[in-house]
């Protein structure tokens, strides 16, 4: 017989006495009072085991309780040091029945950290079975003390030299923000006054714009047209776009690959009477009307520097900036009223972030759209398979333009192969074919020519003149390469030089290229082109990556995504070795060929102007085809149609587990496969040798040392855990000693597959399962990987 117990508690069994309700501490540990409001904070330790991935709770002197807002930095004592963390939220009271910890100290009143982006890097946390702790490193720059004390002027909509009013963190608890507030970004006006002079070529354009300025939140994937010069074409029309959304009173926020389309944006935007904001004054002033302008963005990129980024990200969290432009590391930026977020070119590789969880910025605005409700728009010269993807399944709708107009603005395509070649005789197995000579030399009388190579360095790949053998260093058996004409061969990976270098095989000591790079390039058309002016543009140049070059007339040799804008286009393109381009094996190469292809050709000037586009080479006929149509939607449909026969990526969802064979084995025997999964392997993956260069993705793998700080996990921490989700990147046991230990074993790779109606629950079995190994302390290191970019 159970009794009924007074104030709606639960009920108890007979002859059991209920537990008393625990009484609310009012001094900590220290004998500090605490605060009289909220005396409890919830943590975010920066803590590395996978099974430490969640919150702690502390307790809040009374004499920090102003400093310790959500979203400030602390310092906090976990196990037998202090380290660093994030206060998420401030609550009343504890789940935890053991004593609590009190706050070392609040690091800076600066509440960094926006209840938005707290529970974005938890979604991208357990879309990639990562952790809180590695998302939050890469979303929040490193502090600069004196940043957050400067005097900035007026903010938009205020008047200089007004007081501002705290405002709290909307979705967080606790006392107020100390964060700057801004006035309303701009009054809503109608949409009739929404500039669509880009946005008219395409079907659903003017609707799409339209849709952004009545503050409506659509989802689209846009196939851009080439535009000449730095600011026309895709820059002016998504500076349309954002100036569409600020008209509706919301932000946006806009992340492309590198900072030269960054500038682009950022001139564009200009354009489109969206100023840059500068800390030193107030916004510049209407000199008819003497109002400040509503909207303004900065920009967020590594290459500013930590000052200026750090200065910028602070404008965007006190809601200086509206709009925020910039790379890899802006999807997470803090913009308030976030009403429209971008991802310029999805394909391009610098898109996926280096270090775990390994996220692509596609992917998180994608989690960022659905978590706030704000439009999104993935736009591109080309298409991805992935962004197809989110059109066949009605998640986003396609704005393309009509066939007449791709031919109107685009240069007239034409592919030399050996067969269209054969006509010239033993001259079809040159490099640059007659035809080819030709373009250039008539191009060369009304502009610039582009030349692209696939290769940089001078002769990147050399091989035994008599055999063909590759050549390769005796240190480390890396590829041999040769920097000059005259330059002794030199190892690619150790940088060993090979003056003495013998074939293995018919003990022959001379060299022959194999693979010819852009300085190679330059050379031999300034042989053939005497008199013209030769540019060199890429990362390993004498003159870097060049953002633009005069209209007047010279051969411009580039690298792919080193190509350099000219302000009236190009007047003839060349595509050398295109051969090289879908050569090897993988998952995405023909999608990545016809990516560099359209990007170069998108420089080229159009048909009706005389542009001309050669492709040179024997390449895939599928990509082929596609240039020569300029249909990189059809390319994108065919491959996704391919894969769902296949059950490939985008169809289905992978993992890629990789590490000791023990390790690996005991990982997947942890795992529960979601409905529809399976495993492929594992099989051996040998490691690269000593002073391998690393992977062209540069991605490596997400070996954690999760041994760090396995002692505060038995019970000797000074936080108490009060939920969360156990994830990681990685799974460890004993770190770098079990990893000595079996030093000498080959690794192994296992696949899991699963379909993507499935991903997310494999990304939760996955993260549960690297708890559980971090928590047993099991031997051997793993590496899991979601979405890999290839699993060949």
């Amino acid at each position: 017989m159970s009794t009924q117990l007074s104030g709606g508690e639960q009920l108890a069994l007979p002859g059991l006495a209920p537990a008393a309700p625990r009484s609310r501490a009012t001094v900590s540990e220290t004998g500090q009072p605490l605060a009289a409001r909220l005396p409890i904070a919830r943590v975010c330790v920066d803590v590395t085991p996978a099974h430490l991935d969640r919150l702690f709770d502390y307790t809040v002197p009374e004499s920090m309780s102003e400093a310790a807002q959500p979203g400030v930095r602390v310092k906090v004592r976990f196990g037998a040091q202090d380290v660093d963390g994030y206060l998420v939220e401030r609550v009343e009271r504890t789940e935890h029945t053991g004593r609590l910890v009190a706050l070392r100290r609040v690091v800076s009143p600066e509440p960094v950290l926006s209840h938005e982006v707290t529970t974005l890097a938890r979604l991208v946390a357990d879309y990639y079975a990562g952790s809180l702790t590695d998302v939050l490193r890469l979303a929040v720059p490193p502090r600069l003390a004196k940043v957050e004390t400067e005097t900035w002027g007026a903010a938009p909509g205020t008047v200089e030299g007004a007081p501002a009013t705290p405002t709290a963190d909307p979705g967080h608890s606790g006392a107020p923000s100390t964060a700057l507030s801004a006035a309303p970004i701009a009054t809503p006006v109608a949409a009739a006054s929404v500039p669509v002079s880009e946005w008219a070529a395409f079907r659903g354009g003017e609707a799409f714009l339209t849709r952004l300025a009545a503050g409506d939140s659509p989802r689209a994937v846009w196939t851009a047209l080439p535009g000449t010069g730095a600011v026309n074409g895709w820059p002016l029309a998504l500076a349309e776009a954002v100036r569409a959304v600020t008209l509706s009173g919301r932000g946006a926020l806009v992340v492309l690959p590198d900072t030269r389309d960054v500038d682009r944006v950022a001139q564009a935007l200009a354009q489109a009477g969206i100023a840059e904001w500068a800390p030193a004054s107030s916004a510049p002033q209407d000199p008819a009307t003497g109002a400040v302008p509503a909207a303004t963005f900065v920009r967020l990129t590594a290459d500013l520097g930590p000052t200026p980024r750090y200065r910028n990200f602070l404008a965007a969290r006190r809601g200086r900036a509206s709009v925020v432009i910039g790379t890899r590391a802006a999807a997470f930026a803090p913009v308030r009223d976030l009403g429209l977020v971008v991802c310029w070119d999805d394909i391009d590789p610098m898109h996926q972030e280096r270090r775990a969880p390994y996220p692509h910025v596609r992917e998180v605005l994608a989690l960022r759209s659905e978590q706030t409700s704000c439009a999104m728009l993935v736009g591109s010269l080309s298409r991805s398979i992935h962004a197809q993807a989110l059109v066949v399944s009605g998640w986003a709708r396609e704005l393309v333009a009509d066939r007449a107009t791709v031919r109107s603005r685009t240069p007239r395509v034409a592919a030399l192969t050996s067969v269209d070649l054969a006509r010239e005789g033993p001259a079809a197995a040159a490099r640059l074919p007659g035809a080819a000579w030709k373009a250039i030399m008539q191009g060369l009388e009304t502009g610039p020519v582009l030349v692209q190579v696939p290769r940089a360095g001078y002769i990147p790949v050399v091989a035994c003149v008599r055999c063909r053998t590759a050549a390769h260093c005796t240190t480390c058996h890396g590829p041999l390469a040769l920097t000059s004409a005259h330059a002794v061969p030199q190892c690619a990976w150790c940088g060993a030089l090979a003056g003495g270098w013998s074939c293995e095989e018919c003990f022959a000591t001379g060299l022959r290229s194999v693979r010819v790079g852009s300085d190679r390039t330059a050379e031999e058309l300034g042989k053939a082109f005497p008199g013209a002016t030769v540019r060199v543009s890429g990362a390993r140049s004498a003159a870097g990556v060049l953002a633009e070059v005069p209209d007047r007339p010279a051969l411009v040799v580039a690298t792919p995504g080193a190509e350099p804008v000219a302000p009236s286009g190009y007047s003839v393109g060349v595509l050398l070795d295109a051969a090289s381009s879908t050569s090897h094996i993988g998952l995405y190469t023909d999608q990545e060929a016809l990516h560099r292809w359209i990007t170069a050709a998108a420089l080229v000037r159009p048909s009706t102007a005389g542009g001309r586009l050669l492709l040179v080479g024997d390449a895939a006929p599928t990509p082929t085809n596609a240039l020569v149509r300029w249909d990189p939607a059809g390319l994108a449909e065919r491959e996704l149609d391919e894969r769902v026969d296949l059950k490939m990526p985008p169809a289905m969802r992978i993992a890629s587990v990789t590490g000791d064979r023990l390790a690996v084995a005991m990982f997947l025997e942890r795992v529960e496969l979601p409905e529809g999964g399976s495993v492929l392997g594992p099989v051996d993956l040998p490691e690269p040798p000593p002073g391998a260069a690393a992977p062209e993705t540069g991605r490596a793998p997400a070996r954690r040392r999760s041994e760090t700080l396995l002692a505060a996990a038995s019970g000797r921490s000074g936080g108490a855990a009060s939920g969360g989700t156990a994830s990681g990147g990685a799974g460890g046991g004993r770190g770098v000693a079990a990893r000595t230990a079996g030093a000498l074993e080959v690794p192994v790779r296992a696949i899991i597959r699963v379909p993507v109606a499935r991903g997310r629950d494999l990304a939760r079995v996955l993260a549960s399962a690297l708890a559980q190994a971090s928590a047993k302390r099991e031997s051997g290191l793993i590496s899991v990987v979601l979405d890999p970019k290839e699993m060949l």
